[in-house]
């Protein structure tokens, strides 16, 4: 990196162009699945949850922590993931139909590319804020924490269908945890999540340095401007 990744940021109105043209969209598209699913807004509310949070800790963040648009736009595609798999669930999702019939699989797979979406995009915005905010530098112990803290969340997560599936109804229960009859969907689903942080982590994060030097660089360009 060529900026200092501790200078402090003000979010600016240029800079919350991205994201809130993204959050229009996103809300449209929330409001819609979440209105017209067939499948119960219960079942739809758990699967969205993690992207809704996400979403709102962004927004209520951005005036004094903006992040870098790539973190803006995978909350973006992550949130659509989600909804798409709240509103068909994924165990029914007709993607995950087509990839079933165009690989031979076993069963609806649509559930192992949200968890690979929950290591993937996520670790973007855990990697900004550990640069950040931390003493952390690129290397072995920021690696490490990312790895390990996506996994940590992955396990986290199962345990959050577990109990959920245990508190509700047998139809609702296992339509939100889609294990459609595999015994191991638990211990998978943690791996996709690990395998998503990982693609993220050492395939594109020479892409997240070069969205947040732009962001840094920006933010310079206002501070200078006449």
């Amino acid at each position: 990196m060529t900026f200092d990744p501790h200078q402090s940021l003000v979010g600016t109105r240029e800079g919350a162009r991205l994201p809130l043209a993204l959050g229009a969209v996103l809300s449209v598209v929330l409001l819609a699945t979440f209105l017209t699913t067939p499948e119960g807004k219960l079942n739809w509310l758990m699967e969205t949850g993690p992207a809704l949070a996400g979403v709102v800790a962004l927004a209520v963040t951005y005036r004094r922590f903006p992040m870098s648009s790539l973190v803006y736009v995978g909350v973006f595609v992550h949130a659509l993931i989600l909804a798409y798999g709240g509103f068909y669930t994924y165990a029914k999702a007709p993607l995950g139909e087509w990839m079933r019939s165009a690989f031979g699989f076993s069963r609806n797979n649509y559930d192992k590319l949200g968890h690979f979406a929950f290591g993937f995009f996520p670790l973007f915005t855990l990697r900004e804020v550990l640069l950040r905010v931390t003493p952390l530098k690129k290397g072995g112990w920021l690696t490490f924490l990312l790895i390990h803290t996506i996994l940590g969340w992955a396990a986290l997560y199962e345990f959050i269908e577990w109990w959920s599936a245990v508190l509700m109804d047998p139809e609702g229960g296992d339509k939100f945890l889609g294990t459609q009859g595999y015994v191991w969907d638990a211990q998978s689903d943690m791996l996709w999540a690990g395998l998503g942080a990982c693609v993220a982590l050492f395939g594109f994060g020479w892409l997240h340095d070069r969205s947040m030097k732009k962001l840094f660089e920006a933010a310079k360009g206002t501070l200078t401007a006449p």
